[in-house]
């Protein structure tokens, strides 16, 4: 009896090794940078490629934001020209003079500035501007889009992390009533009052316990990976989160559904109908005459060492206006405009439909939040009933009123209840964070 209970005792101490290495674990995480949800915010926001790539388009559409794009202000080109020629001359003038000369050089130099500016061609250049300005408020909005879904990854994985440590919580405290539990059971059988069965019974559940603890760990270092991906640092950076699954329970299903017409997302499909709406027009103005106004300076100077003309020299401005009538093309421009119109109908349905699952995902997700709330309140008292249980168990077991057997499945419903309420508050908070995004209310 006395060999049993060494080597009890020395499973028990190495078991305790195990446990003191991963309480180590956990001191030195202690010791590492504390991150608060607002930091992992500003973190991800700050480094997040998806952003960055969001607003370069956003800079590339405030670049092309202009009346020069457009078409609208005047073009000025310079050209210039010098051509040396060796030719030979056979001439034979109306006086009866006649000019041969073989290997004549000559010269031939011409320089031009000129300007166009377009008049009138059926308003293309006001709708390509406004199409222009649509899209940069697009790119916008699309930023916008993309900062919200961010924020919404970076909340998700954050308190996935903190449900995890809630989880080692709650296994922590397992682990401490099955150490009261093998104490007591070491108590009696140093007084003759317990067999090595529940000593070993109590020792195998103690191992256990340990076990999902390093899993838990395990569980909890992979979440930490995963949000230190989300913010694009070091994978292997040490952080340390001291918060708690705080729900918001004042949201209403009207005030989602009404802001689902400000969600970025949306707001991005409007202005895709709006920019088809102008490829109409402009696609329309193509049918229409065109009018510019031409102006420039000319210069030509033409020398030759042979020939009856030696040297013939000009230059000066010029002034005109050029009409450009579109006739036939084919029906080509007629097609581009039926397809335009197509183009404009297909956003239009996009949006519909968008706006539809939009507002059907907030219903149900709005029912998954209001239900997992009322559990919430339900499942607060049975953890704490199931809290009371395990110590009124662990007290009867002492007196010798309860078996081990009731002990164990005490702890049992005491570990489900408290997992239960951790997951139901991280369900709720899910919940949360998507009706938020949805409603582009997620602060940044």
């Amino acid at each position: 009896m006395h060999k049993i209970g060494c080597f009890c005792r020395n499973k028990l101490n190495r078991n305790m090794k195990k446990l003191f290495f991963l309480l180590a674990l956990i001191a030195v995480k202690t010791n590492a940078q504390e991150l608060t949800l607002q930091d992992a915010i500003n973190l991800a926001l700050k480094n997040s490629f998806d952003i960055q790539i969001a607003k370069n388009v956003v800079d590339a559409n405030k670049i092309n934001n202009n009346i020069g794009v457009a078409g609208g202000l005047p073009t000025v080109a310079a050209t210039a020209s010098n051509q040396e020629s060796v030719v030979n001359i056979n001439q034979k003038l109306n006086t009866g003079t006649e000019i041969t000369r073989d290997g004549a050089t000559s010269n031939n130099l011409t320089a031009n500035v000129s300007g166009t500016m377009l008049l009138y061609n059926g308003y293309r250049v006001v709708a390509t501007k406004k199409r222009l300005e649509i899209l940069q408020q697009q790119s916008e909005q699309n930023l916008n889009s993309q900062i919200q879904n961010t924020i919404a990854n970076v909340m998700v994985n954050y308190y996935n992390v903190v449900r995890q440590q809630g989880y080692i919580k709650t296994l922590q405290q397992s682990i401490d009533l099955s150490k009261q539990q093998l104490e007591l059971i070491q108590n009696k059988q140093a007084l003759g009052l317990a067999n090595n069965a529940n000593l070993f019974q109590s020792q195998i559940d103690l191992n256990t316990r340990v076990q999902e603890m390093q899993s838990q760990q395990l569980i909890l270092a992979q979440a930490t990976t995963d949000l230190l991906n989300v913010l694009n640092a070091k994978p292997d950076s040490v952080i340390r989160i001291k918060d708690s699954i705080v729900v918001d329970k004042n949201i209403r299903i009207n005030d989602v559904l009404q802001a689902v017409n400000v969600n970025p997302q949306i707001g991005a499909l409007s202005s895709q109908i709006k920019i088809n709406e102008f490829l109409e027009k402009e696609t329309l103005a193509q049918r229409y005459p065109s009018l510019r106004a031409n102006t420039g300076i000319n210069y030509g100077r033409n020398q030759s060492n042979g020939g009856q003309l030696l040297l013939n020299q000009s230059y000066g401005p010029f002034l005109g206006l050029t009409l450009s009538v579109p006739l036939y093309n084919s029906g080509i421009v007629k097609r581009q405009q039926q397809i335009a119109k197509i183009n404009t109908t297909n956003a239009k349905l996009q949006k519909e439909n968008i706006e539809l699952d939009f507002k059907s995902g907030a219903i149900k997700t709005y029912q998954a939040y209001t239900s997992s709330l009322q559990q919430i309140a339900t499942q607060q008292n049975t953890f704490q009933l199931s809290q009371q249980l395990v110590q009124l168990s662990l007290q009867r077991f002492q007196l010798a009123a309860a078996t081990i057997i009731e002990v164990r499945e005490a702890q049992k419903s005491f570990e489900e209840a408290g997992f239960r309420l951790i997951n139901l508050s991280y369900l709720a908070k899910l919940a949360e964070i998507e009706l938020k995004r949805i409603s582009n209310g997620l602060a940044n």
